[in-house]
């Protein structure tokens, strides 16, 4: 196997040694043949020069940035939880705006910035499995409640936005704005520095990948079926959704790879030094199992716990149950440092 840590088998069916598969009407094998050994040894790709510069320079950036947090108090009701609408400032002056949940009972003894997919996100995750914590949700530039013209709303169409720019692509405001959120927790709340973590899930699970190595505030990490990961890999591999057009782009163009090459989050998450928690899906059709592995294999061994589902975006026997178990690990994961050292006592 390669890089990953310790392995959860959500199923039974992960544990036989052949490539994992369902009715499905895609004209590809969203598995692509792969079994669950060839899955665990794909490698990060080669790394270009200037990749810690670029990501570097861009977090010097977004740390001379104010975030200048606005809180409102917000319409959504919830017996455990005070939700507030939040906007804050994130680079080249780009208004983000979210929710901003906040324990009823208990002290903030943590944070944790909750990243969403490519679809958006139309209200915060109000059952999410942690307690003391200021959970920030924002929604990233040009998409959902950050929306903001000539950006699209659409995925496919969002993530080919200044893809020609390595500089200007709209996945490193994205990056950007991860950063900003995390200096907003800890301009509301200084003594959360150091102890605010990430979760996110496809493109938040992505972002975070490419985040989290050049942030020190961040201390922990939760990455499910995480796209951008072997970028040359993701160009070449039959999908759905934005992959797809990340390749049509390149079909048409032929310059995709001078930006992706600083944007892949296998790369990134060689220099991952914090605790994770990776999920990853042997069947996909939107982000290809390979790319997906490719992020988890590259994290440090003894720093990953990674869960193997059998499928993802892709509704499948047994999701329930996969859910079910992932989110146990999530609550463990994310529970206060006294809580996780006597669960694994």
């Amino acid at each position: 196997m390669g890089n990953a840590g310790k392995i959860l088998i959500a199923s039974l069916r992960s544990k036989v040694r052949q490539a994992v598969t369902f009715p499905h009407n895609f004209p590809f094998d969203p598995a692509y043949g792969l079994t669950l050994d060839d899955l665990q040894a794909v490698a990060p790709p080669e790394e270009p020069e200037d990749f810690d510069a670029f990501w570097r320079a861009r977090y010097a950036a977004a740390l001379a940035v104010d975030p200048a947090p606005k809180l409102k108090v917000g319409k959504i009701q919830h017996p455990n939880w005070h939700v507030v609408s939040l906007t804050y400032r994130s680079t080249g002056k780009f208004k983000i705006k979210g929710w901003l949940l906040l324990p009823k009972s208990g002290p903030v003894r943590r944070g944790l910035v909750v990243g969403h997919g490519y679809g958006g996100r139309d209200q915060p995750d109000l059952d999410l499995p942690v307690e003391e914590t200021a959970i920030l949700f924002p929604c990233f530039r040009g998409l959902s409640r950050s929306a903001r013209a000539p950006i699209s709303t659409q995925s496919n169409w969002h993530v080919l936005h200044d893809i020609d720019k390595p500089a200007e692509y709209i996945i490193g405001g994205c990056v950007a704005d991860l950063w900003l959120a995390v200096s907003t927790l800890i301009a509301l709340y200084p003594w959360l520095d150091g102890n605010i973590g990430y979760a996110g899930i496809s493109f938040g699970g992505g972002i975070g990948a490419l985040a989290i190595p050049y942030d020190r505030r961040i201390d922990r990490g939760h990455l499910a079926l995480p796209t951008f990961g072997a970028q040359e890999l993701r160009l070449k591999l039959p999908s759905v959704g934005s992959a797809a057009s990340v390749q049509a782009y390149e079909r048409e163009h032929g310059n995709a790879m001078q930006t992706l090459r600083l944007y892949d989050a296998a790369v990134a998450a060689r220099r991952i030094a914090v605790p994770m928690l990776m999920a990853v899906a042997l069947f996909d059709p939107a982000v290809a199992p390979p790319c997906q592995f490719a992020v988890a294999n590259a994290v440090t061994r003894n720093l990953c716990k990674t869960v193997i589902l059998d499928a993802g975006h892709f509704d499948y026997p047994g999701k329930q149950e996969q859910d079910a178990m992932l989110r146990c690990e999530f609550a463990r994961f994310f529970a206060p440092h006294e809580a996780r050292i006597s669960s694994l006592a």
